[in-house]
């Protein structure tokens, strides 16, 4: 081991423990100072102390100055050695004999002991610092050395440190432990001691009764310290006490190697809680005696030692949870607590088999659309034991476990002895397994094969063959945790607290200018101003706070330069009596001491003053018969900023009580107070605050809101009166605090708050701790009154009778109000007056069971009183669904009893619906009053019993310890996961963070680096992830924990060329039977807004599904892995719309035909063309809804995707919530949604509208309502995570945007209305085609020159060896087709050297010019030859257009093949003339259109009328739904007859889909139809009412409502319905199409009315 080299790296080391360089150089120089001081004076005090007849206050021992010429056994004649800043480790005083009154102790046997340093006799009367753990004290007064006599004052000498491996133990106190019985190793980072009785103090051992036993009294060499040893020495003790001795030795050697920073089982460093690299030495005692007659509180017993020495290690005690968080823990009581609870959580769960809780169960999603009896699947199982795979047809609804029976029969000759639960199938590529008792069709792994029509391939493998290095052990659930996991996995930036070292060496120098000022003849304000420096660097060191007391004591010492004079000067004379400068020595020990022990309990301190407990009172009284006014004291704010004394003046504090979010009574403010300078800058007003609201009145989750406020310093020239008058104050911090602690118990005596920036105020986020997190944060002290007894707040019993009404008693006006505030869905935008209501009339909303949350946001007071009636209506309340429980995490219901019951009912998850959840739940633990509440243990008991749960909580948990105000919680609930989750699983996550880490160190120099050298440094890192898997093996992605992958792939890696330039990985499966895993990591994005939007957008598609509408979504997995950074998964076989439509050209953005052609060239057989077409119509119509709903912006067509199956799918959504990109004022997204004339052309096959479009329409207002009747889940999901921190979610106004797009108050017919012309309105939005087209210019400097060219109609490229060369080709004929538009095609013969037939190709004009172009892209024009003119006049599509085409094509390519080899033999040609799947037939015969008939001089059809009751009895709508259906004429439809499948669920009825198609008018051209009704008799016409007009379609699309309102129903019934379809004519009369009468007696105006008419001529009726 080396030693530490250079006074350089000895500062650095002395930083590490918590002194900053300026406090040690001041430190050292006064100890210096005072060390040549008392050598020049050593004589005079020696002669002054020996007249002296009163026992001095500290007096030295004879030093012995011959130490280096004695023999090293002898010990016993050494006194004194003097270290850095007077710390000496073998350090003795005498002292006087203790007061009277105190029992003496007596010296015991002396037994060997731990403790590295010689004590001598200690005086009676000194400063304890008590270890963490049990409030032991670390040493005690001797009594061989009470008799009060004094010794000589010695200075001491000054030689080298002792290190502490060469340091003996000395014997251990009364009752230690010997070393031979301590089953532990002590851990030398905690204080620990002997136990000792109550109000009795331990004795130390003397070195001058003798050597001690077994030689350890021999002295050793002394020499510097070698700090590296002392961190690996403990790094060994706290591996060893919490990890057997072979994981403790691979974790230090890996340390030292060098390896990885988390593997704990080869390469975990163990380094304990905020140690540093370097270290220095613990140090000794100093002590004096203390009169603590002016201090509070004080009792003559009670003996104080300062030291923060360890002094003796306790050995370590193994318990289950409660070694967790180490010292802290146990000093903290909620800690403790929580611990207890973690114990029993983890012992009791019930676990038959542990080997099965490291598997992965695939997720299981019942649902109707996915178990029916009618579908089959195709399943093949792959087995060790059969040369070839099995393919089975199963039903949807078979179990696993009936397919293993199958498998099986072929793999056994007998199975009598074969237990089927023994084996189980695994997805081939995922580390994953199908749960035997559940059926086929409800895995997601199925679903996903079905969806994308994947083959679906299982292997068959036996239980215990599984892999189990995740599986949880009997060990696990029973061994001792530790903290060393909580720290390397939550990467802390800052050491917050200063460490038990650096206290020591303050406290030394504290001790030496209080022995100089005690000893002084004079020169007294010369040495107050040395004592006031050591003050101010304690005071510094502990958060720089000066208490009032630290302050009052230094107000009686003289003026000095280093503090402000006091106001009040005393008497300098006064202090030349030793007495008085004893008194202020006292009362200023006894200032500093509190503040040590206020720092501790305030701070994650690792030390602390006073015994765990001590304030405990037995005396409790109940808060609600405590009648007192709730008041406190606000001292002030200490840590202010120097700038704010020339920014600000007039500070104020406005204190506030709330609960839920809701104030209690108004405001109340401080005096304005300016800066006071002291030792430091405060901001002190010393003012009672006193609210008018009595204990008894105040709800148990009360949080006392402070908020500074100053008023900003004018600007110079500016400091008019009016100019003063007019500033505003500013908010400059804030912070939140519960009145009443997890006891519930009132907070009492002095507390630090620290203060968070107004920046960060969060009005939904205020429930945050106080923010210790940031080093510098200014700190408000607030001083609570101390009582004899607790006043602890008792939860009451509902009531036993809570009455429940029928809805139907209240008035129709009653009923009206409250279903009108109930269809609000969200307690956001309750009013006064609905509160109001609902509180009153809450005994009548039983029957409304999802109104709970709104009942209890308007109830007026929580306080006591108010609790049973509100416990009583939550007790009888009918139990909630899951969906409607979520409303009660949210901030605004604090209240324990709700939030438990809220946890009861939302116990009833899935663990498949508990994931789509779990993000909501994770910020719901924000909201929580407690570290410890229901909500925690469902979380983690759940966590426990399912690994994807546990997965997917670390997660979470760990990407949360961003967030500032909430990171101390998280702190606390990661490590409690991991506690529960398992040794194995923690080294996963441990691997799993490590290679998140590697990741983004790469993806970042990527993105740093310059375009040029962007791929050599990519491959330099790709080696240093392989590095990764050959220390590892394996390694779970983040994205699942079915992703098990072993390797990189490097020749498949790449990087995106866009702004963040993220990586494109292709990992190694560990599956064999599996293909490589492609995810794209990204580092500068924050991926937490499109895992939100992913997630919103899988419960939309899971809500689809459950009611029988599969869109047949594509959802990808996305998981941010800390703040910046994350893993997407990549979608194969998928391409951007851009790439699409640039292969026709920059501009084909404007173009119709790109995608239905890019369809085609992947679907070349019919067949597989419609069902793509079909695909991309639910896909469409299924991202036209979501993408709407949730408001996501930034659209281009680079962001969104089209499988080559059709499924169509979105992607980056880093904008959304309405929040849209600008062009100045301009909004770049201006159309409601992303649906443009190309992908209208795919789904009506040409450009000209059809049925498909109908279906279109029918589909995204299908969608639509039944994700409206879900407002409240997406309302209660997006509140929940209004704290998290995503910019554009953030208030109330982002979550309005959804309230607003889903329109919960709107029937469904209004809403069907609202969508079909948001429909319509993006379909004609010009601005989306021409966004699109500025992207591609955009995105053009990112293509390389390089990029080879393709035909976009050519799934692959074809070259000259791989196709055979063409000799000749010929243009044989052209043929008109009908699909997938109609024109005509040219079929082309080839002829091919060594091909003995020729084959026939397909190619329409529009290819052939494709290919043109695209050669003269890489070619001269003088190279080939001229294409023919693509201008005609008359009609494009014509027959005698193709026949002239024809002549010039064939001697088009005529010359091409024959031109040179350059061009001839070009990628491109041979490309061109290789035969496509649809070429096939191309030598058959022309397919014939299908015959439509003579088309008949009028229309022939029918119309769909539903004739609807509305509110008003005396009024009737007329819907005029979807679309018309062509009938013949003669055919008439009754109501409801043959149109069952095509229904839409409404409040009132049914309203079905209709058809409208018929032929052409006789001139060729399309109608523009529109729908006009009468009721007859009208001679004045004035009930007219019409539809809109659909122009140029045999198809139209209405979706209106036509009402009349204000008739008599009598009068209704004599009426007869005229209904007239018409085309618009222009200048000329309308035309009729065909008419229907409908005679209103005959039906039943109270009911919904639904059946078919046929429409006919003039005057016919039905």
């Amino acid at each position: 081991m080396s030693s530490t080299q250079g006074n350089g790296e000895h500062w650095k080391s002395l930083e590490s423990v918590g002194i900053s360089r300026k406090e040690l150089a001041m430190a050292e120089a006064l100890q210096m100072e005072y060390d040549a001081l008392s050598r020049l004076r050593h004589h005079k005090e020696e002669s002054r102390a020996k007249q002296n007849t009163e026992p001095s206050l500290i007096s030295w021992d004879e030093p012995v100055l011959d130490f280096y010429s004695k023999p090293a056994g002898r010990r016993t004649d050494l006194k004194l050695l003097r270290g850095l800043s007077g710390s000496d480790p073998t350090l003795n005083y005498n002292s006087i004999s203790p007061p009277e009154g105190l029992p003496n102790s007596t010296s015991q046997d002396p037994q060997p002991g731990p403790d590295p340093w010689q004590k001598g006799s200690l005086s009676g009367d000194y400063l304890y610092i008590f270890d963490g753990s049990e409030g032991r004290c670390s040493l005690s007064p001797g009594s061989g050395d009470t008799d009060g006599s004094c010794k000589k004052l010695s200075p001491p000498p000054l030689p080298p440190r002792v290190s502490i491996w060469d340091a003996p133990p000395l014997p251990p106190r009364k009752g230690s432990p010997s070393p031979s019985k301590i089953s532990q190793p002590n851990d030398i980072n905690s204080f620990s001691s002997a136990e000792h009785p109550p109000d009795k103090l331990l004795v130390a051992q003397d070195p001058e009764e003798g050597e001690l036993p077994d030689g350890r009294g021999q002295g050793h060499t002394l020499g510097s310290v070698d700090y590296d040893g002392i961190n690996d020495a403990i790094t060994r003790l706290n591996l060893k006490s919490t990890y057997d001795s072979e994981i403790s030795s691979d974790a230090t050697r890996g340390w030292k190697e060098g390896r990885g920073p988390l593997d704990f089982n080869k390469d975990t460093s163990g380094k304990p809680v905020a140690r540093s690299k370097t270290m220095p030495p613990q140090v000794p005692p100093r002590t004096y005696t203390s009169r603590y007659a002016n201090r509070k509180n004080a009792t003559p017993g009670n003996n104080r030692r300062i030291s923060a020495a360890p002094v003796g290690s306790r050995p370590h005690t193994v318990t289950n949870g409660h070694e967790l968080f180490e010292v802290s823990e146990e000093r903290d009581e909620e800690v403790a607590a929580f611990c207890h609870m973690l114990d029993i959580l983890r012992t009791g769960s019930d676990i038959q088999d542990y080997s099965l809780t490291g598997c992965v169960w695939s997720t299981v999603t019942p649902s109707p659309e996915h178990l029916g009896d009618e579908v089959n699947l195709k399943v093949t199982v792959l087995c060790d034991s059969l040369r070839e795979p099995l393919t089975f047809t199963c039903n949807c609804s078979s179990t696993v476990d009936l397919l293993i029976h199958q498998t099986l029969c072929y793999t056994h000759d007998e199975l009598r002895e074969v237990d089927v639960g023994d084996f189980v199938l695994k997805p081939c590529g995922l580390e994953e397994f199908l749960q035997n008792k559940h059926a086929l069709g409800s895995h997601e792994y199925i679903q996903y094969c079905r969806k994308f029509d994947i083959s679906i391939r299982l292997q068959l493998m036996e239980q215990k063959a599984i892999r189990s290095d995740l599986a949880r052990t009997v060990n696990d659930d029973q061994s001792p945790s530790t903290l060393n996991y909580l720290i390397h996995l939550q990467e802390r930036p800052v050491k917050q607290t200063i460490s038990r070292q650096a206290l020591s060496l303050l406290f030394d120098t504290y001790h030496n200018e209080v022995d100089a000022f005690l000893l002084a003849d004079g020169d007294f304000p010369l040495k107050a101003d040395r004592v006031v420096q050591s003050v101010k660097a304690i005071c510094n060191a502990l958060a720089a706070v000066e208490t009032p007391e630290i302050t009052s004591a230094l107000n009686q010492l003289p003026p000095c330069p280093s503090r402000m004079q006091p106001k009040i000067q005393k008497d300098p004379s006064v202090l030349s009596v030793r007495e008085n400068r004893e008194k202020v020595v006292e009362a200023l020990t006894a200032a500093i001491l509190d503040l040590v022990e206020l720092y501790c309990s305030t701070f994650n301190a690792d030390f602390q003053t006073a015994v765990p407990g001590s304030r405990k009172h037995d005396l409790v009284q109940e808060a609600c018969h405590f009648p007192g006014a709730l008041a406190f004291t606000v001292y002030g704010t200490h840590r202010i900023p120097i700038i704010w004394a020339t920014s600000y003046e007039d500070f104020y504090l406005s204190c506030s009580l709330s609960h839920g979010g809701k104030e209690l009574c108004s405001p109340l403010q401080t005096r304005r107070a300016h800066f006071s300078k002291y030792l430091f800058h405060l901001i002190v007003w010393d003012q009672q605050i006193c609210f008018p609201v009595q204990v008894n009145r105040l709800p148990r989750e009360t949080l006392l809101c402070a908020t500074l406020y100053a008023l900003p310093v004018p600007p110079p020239g500016g400091s008019s009166e009016a100019n003063k008058q007019k500033r505003v104050p500013e908010a400059l911090g804030w912070v939140t605090t519960p009145l009443f602690n997890f006891r519930q118990v009132l907070t009492c005596g002095r507390k630090l708050l620290g203060l968070w920036p107004a920046t960060q105020e969060n009005s939904s986020a205020r429930w945050s701790a106080p923010n210790f997190h940031q080093p510098d944060s200014v700190i408000l002290q607030i001083d609570f009154p101390s009582s004899a007894f607790d006043i602890k707040f008792t939860s009451p019993p509902g009531d036993k009778f809570s009455p429940r009404y029928e809805f139907g008693s209240l008035r129709e006006e009653d009923q009206r109000k409250l279903k009108d505030i109930t269809q609000k869905e969200s307690l956001y935008w309750l009013t006064d007056a609905d509160k109001k209501q609902l509180w009153e009339k809450r005994y009548y909303c039983h029957t409304e069971v999802s109104s709970l949350p709104l009942v209890l946001a308007s109830a007026p007071s929580w306080e006591w009183a108010c609790l049973p009636d509100i416990y009583a209506l939550l007790q009888q309340w009918t139990h909630m669904n899951h969906q409607d429980a979520l409303g009660l995490l949210h901030a605004t219901f604090p209240d324990q009893e709700v939030r438990r019951m809220a946890v009861q009912w939302i116990g009833s998850l899935s663990d498949a619906e508990l994931l789509d959840y779990l993000p909501q739940l994770v910020q719901a633990l924000k909201y929580e009053c407690y570290l410890d509440s229901p909500l925690v243990r469902f979380l983690l008991k759940r966590a426990i019993s399912d690994l994807r749960v546990t997965h997917y909580f670390f997660w979470l948990l760990k990407d949360s310890l961003k967030d500032s105000q909430f990171s101390i919680r998280y702190q606390y609930l990661l490590a409690a996961l991991l506690c529960c989750c398992g040794k194995g699983l923690r080294e996963e996550f441990n691997r799993q963070c490590w290679l998140v880490n590697t990741l983004a160190k790469l993806a970042q120099q990527v993105r740093e680096a310059t375009p040029s050298a962007r791929q050599g440094i990519l491959r330099m890192g790709l080696e240093e992830v392989k590095q990764f898997f050959a220390l590892n093996g394996s390694c779970r992605l983040p994205l699942s924990p079915s992703l098990l992958v072993k390797g990189i792939v490097p020749r498949d890696c790449s990087y995106f060329n866009s702004n963040a330039v993220p990586l494109k990985l292709a990992f190694q499966n560990v599956d064999p039977l599996g293909e490589n895993i492609r995810v794209i990591f990204k580092c500068g994005d924050d991926l937490r807004q499109d895992m939100l939007t992913l997630q919103m957008i899988r419960i939309m598609s899971k809500i689809w599904v459950q009611e029988g509408l599969d869109m047949r979504m594509v959802i990808f997995r996305c998981f941010s892995t800390g703040r910046g950074k994350g893993m997407v998964e990549m979608i194969p076989n998928a391409e951007t719309l851009r790439k699409i439509q640039v292969e026709h050209g920059v501009t084909g953005s404007f173009k119709d035909r790109p995608l239905a052609d890019w369809l085609q060239k992947h679907n070349p057989g019919e067949d597989e063309y419609e069902k793509a077409v079909e695909n991309f119509i639910y896909s469409c119509a299924g991202c036209c809804v979501a993408t709407y709903i949730l408001g996501i912006c930034d659209r281009h067509n680079d962001n969104i995707m089209l499988k080559t199956t059709g499924h169509m799918f979105h992607i980056d959504f880093g904008r959304f919530l309405g929040h849209a990109q600008m062009f100045g004022n301009i909004k770049r997204d201006r159309a409601p949604f992303v649906f443009t004339s190309d992908m209208a052309y795919v789904i009506n096959g040409g450009d000209k509208p059809s049925s498909r479009f109908h279906d279109f329409v029918d589909l995204c207002c299908q969608a639509y309502n039944l994700i409206r009747k879900h407002t409240h889940l997406f309302l209660n999901l997006l509140g929940l995570m209004l704290s998290c921190g995503i910019p554009e979610l953030s208030d109330l106004e982002d979550l309005k945007y959804v309230y607003d797009a889903l329109r919960p108050q709107d029937t469904e017919a209004n809403a069907t209305t609202y969508f079909t012309r948001l429909i319509e309105s993006s379909l004609g939005s010009v601005a989306t085609k021409l966004n699109f087209f500025i992207h591609n210019l955009a995105q053009m400097k990112f293509t390389g020159s390089d990029d080879r060219l393709t035909l976009s109609f050519a799934p692959r490229t074809h070259t000259l060896k791989s196709s055979g060369r063409i000799r000749d080709v010929f243009l044989c004929r052209h043929e008109k087709i009908f699909h997938p538009s109609k024109g005509y095609v040219y079929v082309v013969k080839v002829m091919r050297e060594n091909a003995h037939e020729a084959t026939y190709i397909q190619r329409t004009f529009e290819e052939f010019q494709e290919l043109h172009n695209k050669l003269r892209l890489l070619f001269p024009s003088s190279f080939l030859p001229s294409f023919p003119s693509r201008f005609v006049i008359g009609r494009s599509r014509g027959e005698a257009v193709a026949e002239r085409r024809k002549e010039d094509l064939n001697g088009y390519i005529w010359h091409l093949i024959h031109a040179t080899p350059e061009v001839a033999e070009c990628d491109l040609v041979y490309t061109f003339f290789h035969p496509l799947p649809r070429d096939e037939k191309a030598s058959g015969p022309s397919p014939a259109p299908k015959s439509s008939g003579t088309a008949p001089s009028w229309w022939h059809s029918t119309f769909l009328v539903a004739v609807l009751p509305n509110h008003s009895p005396t009024s009737l709508a007329t819907l005029f739904p979807v679309q018309l259906v062509t009938w013949p004429r003669t055919q008439v439809f009754h109501p409801g007859c043959g149109v069952h499948s095509s229904t839409v669920g409404f409040p009132w009825g049914r309203l079905f889909r209709c058809f409208y198609q018929s032929q052409p008018l006789q001139d060729g051209n399309d109608p523009d139809p529109y729908v006009k009704i009468y009721l007859l008799p009208d001679p004045q016409k004035t009930t007219k009412r019409k539809t809109k007009v659909a122009r140029k379609t045999c198809n139209p699309t209405y979706n209106e409502m036509l009402v009349y309102d204000g008739i008599p129903k009598g009068d209704l019934q004599q009426r007869e319905l005229q209904l007239s379809v018409l085309s618009e004519q222009g200048f000329w009369e309308n035309l009729l199409l065909g008419e229907v009468h409908i005679r209103l007696r005959e039906l039943d105006l109270a009911q919904e009315k639904t059946g078919w008419f046929g429409l006919g001529s003039r005057g016919h009726g039905t």
